[in-house]
Formats: structure tokens, sequence, C-alpha cells
């Protein structure tokens, strides 16, 4: 269950970060509207290895379709995604 605070609870930082582990993230608040989120360690370097897995795994799919479909030279891919220098 998170934990959703103000965020001028950081003033005694202390007890909020007591707060935070993977099962009970902590979420500060904003004049009542969510700005921030606080994670441990742990929970970003997951969210670092599904990203770089992620990202392996789309360019790995991009390559295999590219050489069945062929590829494009690095002009049309610059005209295509509207690139410009």
């Amino acid at each position: 269950m998170p934990h959703i605070k103000p965020i001028s609870d950081l003033r005694n930082y202390t007890e909020v970060l007591k707060q935070v582990d993977a099962s009970n993230r902590v979420y500060l608040t904003r004049n009542g509207h969510g700005e921030y989120g606080i994670l441990t360690m742990a929970e970003i370097n997951e969210l670092d290895c599904r990203a770089a897995y992620t990202l392996v795994s789309r360019l790995r799919k991009a390559e295999e379709r590219a050489d069945k479909e062929g590829w494009i030279s690095a002009e049309e891919a610059e005209k295509e995604l509207r690139v410009s220098d």
C-alpha cells in the first residue's frame, strides 16, 4: 500500500524514508497533486535493467525486420524521422 504525503512532510525526511520499501512506496504531493515518488536504489536498478532489456529487445526485433525487409540509407532515415542538421 503506497503512502501519500504532502511534500512538506520532508521537513522530517528521516521518518518519511523509513516508510519506503519495495512494497510501500512513498508518493509526495504538492498542492494536493502527485509530484514525486520515492524509490529505493534496488527499485531504480530494477527499472534501469528493465529499460535496458526492453531497448535491446526492440533493437533486435528491428534488426531482424530490417534484415528481412531491407535496410534504408541514413539519408532516408533522417528524412523519414524529419531530422535535420
